[in-house]
């Protein structure tokens, strides 16, 4: 399956304007109108950090780049800043990719990361029969709209399921653990690292919460800022 780019617009009126989100008793509550998906910036772009290659893609780490480092960011605000980069949140579609990715976790301390992993628990996403139920059929990637195999089992040529195996309910993750305490959906696909004891694995945290992140290009926001930009070199 692909989610259409209508619906992944609709994510991010989501993110903000979730009535569940406005009752929350234990959280921070934006009071940001409804947001948007931003546009890339050409001079961004052609100077995008390229701190490593995988497979025809350059990636980069927050907390590598000097006017990024320290700074933690909720999902979409993420989501922007790679964006005007012309790059989008990592998806890891292959146990290579992944494993890269928590290599550099590992190597690096790094307590928790965005990924572009998203829950199609928004308009668009009712009535279909083949995303239920929603914790295990339900995610797909957001930069690229590719639906993520489910999640009760490894994905193909995966060796092991990278969802972790325990959380906040102490039971396999997606778990949605926060929506018990606080009312909050849990749409947003982070690593953790050890968080729970169970070293670095997926888990789905509530979109709100902010963290570092790593950028991976986008082939769709590259090829549209060389079609309008002529002779500008990514």
């Amino acid at each position: 399956m692909r989610v259409t780019c209508a619906v992944v617009f609709t994510v991010l009126s989501c993110v903000v304007a979730d009535p569940a989100i406005a009752q929350a008793q234990s959280r921070p509550v934006s009071n940001r109108p409804g947001r948007f998906l931003s546009l890339p910036n050409a001079q961004k772009c052609a100077n995008r950090p390229k701190q490593f290659f995988f497979r025809g893609h350059n990636y980069f780490f927050s907390g590598h780049v000097p006017e990024l480092a320290g700074r933690k960011v909720d999902w979409l605000d993420a989501r922007n800043i790679c964006r005007e980069y012309c790059m989008d949140l990592v998806s890891m579609e292959t146990q290579e990719e992944n494993n890269m990715i928590f290599r550099l976790i590992q190597q690096n301390d790094v307590p928790y990361i965005w990924t572009s992993g998203r829950l199609c628990d928004f308009k668009g996403c009712e009535n279909r029969p083949d995303l239920e139920p929603k914790n295990i059929f339900g995610w797909f990637w957001s930069a690229n709209r590719e639906k993520i195999q489910p999640t009760n089992r490894a994905p193909a040529g995966f060796s092991f399921n990278p969802w972790s195996q325990t959380g906040h309910k102490k039971q396999r993750q997606p778990d949605n653990a926060e929506f018990d305490i606080n009312g909050t959906s849990e749409s947003c696909l982070s690593i953790l690292n050890n968080v729970y004891n169970d070293g670095i694995a997926w888990h789905d945290v509530a979109c709100y919460h902010e963290k570092p992140f790593v950028c991976e290009d986008s082939d769709e926001l590259l090829n549209y800022v060389a079609s309008t930009n002529r002779g500008i070199r990514l």
